[in-house]
């Protein structure tokens, strides 16, 4: 690895990590003198912090309180939660992708169970959309995510939504368009220099001919912070922990599906990908493109089997070697109507560094499962492991392995209890000779949420988030915790 690592370490940086890249954008230098300042700021509102919290907590019990009281004057229509397989149908996975990478995917919604009906129609080729307003308040106590220096703060979060659509927007069974927007406005209290707007974009869509059908899809993705914001997270779940720290990124994923009937039983999937990581200031950009085909079979109505190969490049910028990869893949789909799907793909990949150091193998695999037991239960589970080159260490790659557990209740038709919890390693090692890489991640979250429906178009919850990043090298450790009242209205 680079000498100049030391003298980066000794600074304080600021980046941002997404989907399976590790990425940089600014760093920060901190004085002694204002490290004291920040330390006796710390000090001083430790004692007035934690009573606002318990203030806060008491405010938010007592709300959920009265609306169970006021449930008993106001008879609202029950709503059920809307397709938790929001963005999967049409990509043909049974359950999606896991949460790291870039593209959205709804079943992993992360704001609360209480989401009411969007009011979609089931009818094809017709008009729909859907206006959402969420307001957040926040107590972060390491808004930087730093080892040593820990900041709190208070921060409101502003986030409207828009969805419009024409066709079959809800099941994606049928031929749609569709349009998500969704800006998150973050404003701090004491920090207001670091407020900030992210903004969220996804288009998909899908078309079918006698024998082929094509899902298309485009993502742009342009954050501000120290999480890893998306449009179902926006709490902080995945959290920037390649440097621990706010940064700026600009990211844009493109996804294209093709299937093809051979015969009613075997049928061809052609696949391309491709990811543009663009940083604001002096840091490595990456552009990752990558094709595959796979042949399949309906083993039975319920099982389709499938193996295939994946073949990509990495454009990687200076210092670190562009790259080439290939993977022979094996698949499995599992769909048992209304209670449990499930899809998992493993294999081996083969990567080429452009001469710079033998060629590695490694293991990759990406799991998914959707499972309902009984009404108003869901759990989504994912998981993943690929290789990915890193965009703050030079020469470097890492292997990102991570598991997420989503569990959502429903109880008394209006109350819904929900549990996330993740887990994901990053193991570094050198793309060149004669290149050292000691770091390793273990970085965990959990988040357990209670929101209740008041009304048809109107709910209200509260959330707790701990965070935690055990790195071997101690700078970039960091542990976090969020607490979070929130309401959402829908129109």
């Amino acid at each position: 690895m680079n000498c100049s690592l030391v003298g980066r370490i000794a600074a304080r940086f600021s980046g941002v990590r997404l989907g399976k890249k590790f990425l940089l954008t600014r760093f920060q230098r901190l004085t002694n003198l204002a490290a004291m300042r920040v330390k006796s700021l710390c000090i001083s509102r430790d004692s007035c912090g934690a009573a606002l919290v318990a203030r806060m907590a008491l405010v938010a019990g007592v709300f959920i309180a009265c609306t169970l009281i006021v449930r008993a004057q106001d008879t609202v229509q029950e709503e059920p939660l809307p397709s938790s397989t929001d963005y999967t149908v049409a990509q043909t996975n049974a359950a999606p992708p896991p949460p790291s990478l870039p593209y959205a995917v709804d079943t992993y919604n992360s704001k609360g169970g209480a989401v009411g009906g969007e009011g979609y129609s089931a009818e094809p080729r017709r008009f729909h959309y859907s206006l959402r307003l969420t307001v957040r308040g926040v107590y972060d106590d390491n808004i930087f995510l730093s080892n040593t220096d820990r900041v709190s703060d208070y921060y409101f979060a502003i986030e409207p939504a828009i969805m419009i659509g024409f066709g079959d927007v809800e099941g994606r069974g049928g031929d749609y368009i569709r349009l998500d927007y969704m800006p998150s406005i973050i404003l701090f209290v004491d920090h207001s220099n670091e407020n900030a707007v992210d903004h969220l974009i996804h288009l998909e869509g899908r078309h079918q001919f006698s024998r082929l059908t094509v899902f298309v899809a485009q993502d742009v993705v342009i954050l501000d912070n120290a999480n890893l914001n998306s449009l179902i997270d926006t709490t902080g779940q995945q959290a920037n922990i390649d440097v621990s720290a706010r940064t700026r990124l600009n990211l844009y994923v493109t996804r294209l599906r093709a299937n093809y009937e051979l015969t009613g039983k075997l049928f061809l999937t052609g696949e391309f990908d491709a990811s543009i990581y663009d940083y604001r200031n002096d840091f490595i950009n990456s552009e990752i493109l990558s094709g595959g085909l796979y042949i399949n079979y309906n083993w039975t109505p319920k099982v389709v089997v499938g193996i295939g190969v994946t073949a990509g490049y990495d454009f990687v910028d200076d210092p670190n070697p562009d790259q080439t990869f290939e993977q022979v893949n094996v698949r499995l789909n599992y769909q048992m109507t209304g209670k449990l799907n499930f899809y998992a793909s493993t294999g081996i990949e083969f990567r080429q560094f452009d001469g710079n150091r033998s060629e590695r193998t490694s293991p990759v695999f990406e799991l998914g499962a959707i499972y309902h037991p009984f009404d108003g239960t869901t759990i989504t589970l994912a998981g993943s492991r690929n290789m990915f080159p890193s965009g703050f260490f030079p020469n470097q790659d890492f292997a990102a392995t991570n598991v997420v557990l989503r569990i959502q209740q429903r109880l008394l038709q209006r109350i819904y209890l929900g549990l996330s919890a993740g887990y994901e390693n990053a193991d570094y090692f050198p793309t060149v000779r004669g290149v050292s890489a000691p770091r390793d991640d273990n970085y965990y979250f959990v988040e357990p949420s209670l929101d209740v429906l008041i009304t048809r178009f109107w709910s209200a919850g509260v959330y707790y988030l701990h965070r935690q990043d055990f790195s071997s090298i101690d700078f970039f450790s960091f542990y976090d915790n969020q607490i979070g009242v929130r309401t959402t209205i829908r129109f």
